[in-house]
């Protein structure tokens, strides 16, 4: 599988965003799909998780509610929509698709097998 990334850019505080992250490869509906981001100098952390189905997600604390993650199978396309964004949040945001695995939370890194190249968010205060 590969990812390819996309819709990164400059906003200001408040401002909203989507991402986007199209897939090769037929099975795509088979893999959970999630979003990660990086900021500089600090580890990359979970963002949201999509089942393949897309009957199930799964968010970080920190951006419920503002954060909308959303899959469209016959695109092989994952979104991020992002609203309300915050300084803090500049980032290399990453998406990544995994495997199914019985018990898997799909939060953390090791838990994907195939990351896409990422998209730089900036936001601006």
């Amino acid at each position: 599988v590969q990812l390819q990334a996309s819709g990164g850019g400059l906003v200001q505080a408040g401002g909203s965003l989507r991402l986007s992250c199209a897939a090769s490869g037929r099975t795509f509906s088979s893999y959970y799909m999630g979003w990660f981001r990086q900021a500089s100098g600090k580890e990359r952390e979970f963002v949201a998780s999509i089942s393949g189905s897309g009957g199930s997600t799964s968010y970080a604390n920190s951006v419920k509610g503002r954060f909308t993650i959303s899959r469209d199978n016959a695109k092989n396309t994952v979104y991020l929509q992002m609203i309300s964004l915050k300084p803090e949040e500049t980032a290399v945001y990453y998406c990544a698709a995994a495997r199914f695995r019985y018990g898997s939370t799909y939060s953390t890194e090791k838990q994907y097998d195939y990351w896409g190249q990422g998209t730089q968010v900036t936001v601006s205060s």
